[in-house]
């Protein structure tokens, strides 16, 4: 990270940790410093840095490359490794690889440990034949794409939103963009920012910027594709009578009927008030019922309960 964090350290996890422990922490740490449940001053930010490790020690390529790289693993190309290979066999190195092929120069080392950061025109230097953009002997090149992550709520995710964000840019250096997030956009999807990637070389246009988009854990909504998935508390009654319960959705607040005996767990669905879709169908809205019971019930009501316990038939575990 770019303040010298470690991302092991933001998800508490150790080097060698893999993906489920990865992701058992970051549920963890998501739910306890989520900014709609802890209110306390810099849960927010430290709800962003869980975000951004996840993301990266979640997908092997970026973790690789973290591992590999640290603070500098953004600026590396994807396809560093076979860029390697490329330079070593042009070179005469018969494709060693990356880190130690011979070509421009000689064999090479680079920091493999976290946070210890490499010279990065260098490794361009190595990787395509350039320094400081200029083309050794091959002409124009196009600069590298780059990505990053960024994360948002279900709820911007829904409507769109316009985001402000802070990047390296290739030379380390901050750098803010201003984002369009269009309205249903999904978990993984990637945004790109024409022209917003690596310089070019010998006069070659740069390269493009891909934002990954990753939702927020919610402490009410669950997403699945562009579906959503909500609970709807309704009362012993209203499970057993029938009842018109009103919702809070992403989209706005609606009005769902429970039929007549709903057991909890029951599925309802909404057609069309999931995420949208600029491309097709939007999502659907499930509604899950939920039976809740009071803690405490007044005298009155408990003689009511009571009553219904000795006149009604129904054993739920009858069938059973």
């Amino acid at each position: 990270m770019a303040d010298g964090t470690d991302f092991y350290e933001v998800l508490g996890v150790p080097r060698d940790a893999d993906a489920e422990q990865i992701q058992r922490a970051y549920r963890t740490l998501a739910r306890r410093h989520h900014p709609d449940v802890n209110k306390s001053p810099g849960a927010e930010d430290r709800f962003k840095k869980i975000n951004e490790a996840y993301a990266v020690l979640s997908d092997p390529k970026s973790r690789r490359k973290y591992d590999r790289f640290g603070e500098a693993w953004r600026q590396v190309p994807d396809d560093y490794e076979q860029a390697g290979a490329r330079a070593g066999a042009r070179a005469g190195g018969g494709g060693a690889g990356f880190g130690s092929f011979g070509g421009f120069g000689g064999p090479r080392e680079y920091s493999s440990r976290a946070g210890g950061g490499i010279d990065v025109e260098d490794l361009l230097e190595s990787l395509y034949g350039r320094r400081s953009g200029r083309a050794r002997g091959y002409g124009p090149s196009p600069g590298a794409d780059t990505e990053a992550e960024i994360t948002i709520s279900v709820e911007d995710a829904y409507h769109g939103v316009r985001r402000r964000i802070t990047l390296p840019d290739p030379n380390g250096q901050p750098r803010q963009y201003d984002v369009n997030i269009p309205a249903g956009v999904t978990e993984g999807q990637r945004i790109r920012l024409a022209g917003q990637g690596s310089s070019g070389a010998g006069g070659g246009p740069p390269g493009d910027l891909y934002l990954v988009v990753h939702l927020a854990p919610h402490p009410r909504y669950h997403v699945e594709g562009r579906d959503i998935i909500v609970d709807l508390p309704v009362a012993p009654w209203e499970a057993a009578l029938g009842a018109t319960a009103p919702l809070e959705t992403p989209g706005g607040a609606v009005q769902v009927r429970v039929p007549t005996g709903s057991s909890c767990g029951r599925r309802l669905r909404l057609r069309g008030r999931g995420l949208p879709n600029p491309r097709g169908n939007p999502g659907d809205l499930f509604v899950t019922v939920k039976i809740v019971v009071p803690t405490r019930l007044p005298e009155e009501e408990r003689r009511l309960f009571e009553q219904l316990a000795k006149v009604s038939s129904f054993e739920p575990r009858g069938a059973s």
